[in-house]
């Protein structure tokens, strides 16, 4: 936790906020070793991020009192990802990196190689997926949480939702195969799309290079989906 967030209905004045659940408490004993008069990084959760220090800290809540929020949160990243389920292990882990590398708006989509046991998992609970947006906002210090979308259905996606999406957007299909290696360093407004383990079908890629998307690859090798995505951030933007 490389800052503490906190939501604007845990402030009992515009200089002063609580603590109280477990997790983060846990933190600051028994990782920052906190003492009163210590200071932290702190970031109101959509707004802008600053010091604060903290005045108590006992078993069920911790007072901090703002001393400055006058730092703006990091540029987004211009994309719209959309990525097939992961498997629910993968999900969690994915979620944090996505969000801790800046990303604001993802889709989760259903293909013909996602699993439909999948959707019945409990990390796609919206407490969960909170939580793992807000550790990728504390990882990179960050305090605007992510919109994400579920979407289980991908032929009404692919046809109902994809044309919008790639309105005023450049397409990235990122599948093994593709004609074209992935660019480095875009600016664009960019709708990324990425497929499941063991890729996207040839009818669901051809749908959606209909659509307008352009096809990418990275190479020769084929990577975990988690690994995939870091990779195509970090080159794309």
């Amino acid at each position: 936790m490389n800052v503490i967030l906190f939501p604007p209905e845990e402030a009992t004045t515009p200089d002063e906020f609580y603590i109280r659940d477990a997790r983060r408490l846990r933190h600051l004993r028994d990782v920052y070793r906190a003492q009163p008069q210590d200071s932290f990084s702190v970031g109101l959760l959509g707004g802008r991020l600053g010091k604060a220090t903290l005045q108590s800290l006992d078993t069920d809540h911790a007072r901090l009192t703002v001393d400055a929020l006058d730092t703006p949160p990091p540029p987004a990243l211009p994309v719209h990802l959309v990525l097939a389920l992961p498997r629910p292990r993968m999900l969690a882990r994915s979620l944090e990196h996505i969000t801790a590398l800046g990303v604001k708006q993802i889709t989760l989509l259903h293909t013909r190689r996602v699993e439909k046991s999948y959707w019945q998992s409990p990390e796609l609970d919206s407490d969960k997926i909170h939580q793992h947006l807000l550790l990728g906002l504390e990882q990179a210090k960050d305090t605007v949480l992510p919109k994400v979308t579920l979407r289980k259905g991908f032929r009404p996606f692919v046809e109902d939702e994809l044309p919008g999406l790639l309105d005023n957007r450049r397409g990235l299909l990122a599948h093994p195969g593709m004609p074209d290696a992935c660019p480095r360093g875009i600016e664009d407004d960019t709708l990324l799309l990425i497929g499941p383990e063991g890729g996207f079908i040839e009818w669901e890629v051809e749908k959606m290079v209909a659509a307008g998307c352009k096809g990418i690859h990275l190479g020769s090798r084929i990577l975990r989906v988690e690994t995939a995505v870091t990779a195509l951030l970090a080159r794309l933007f």
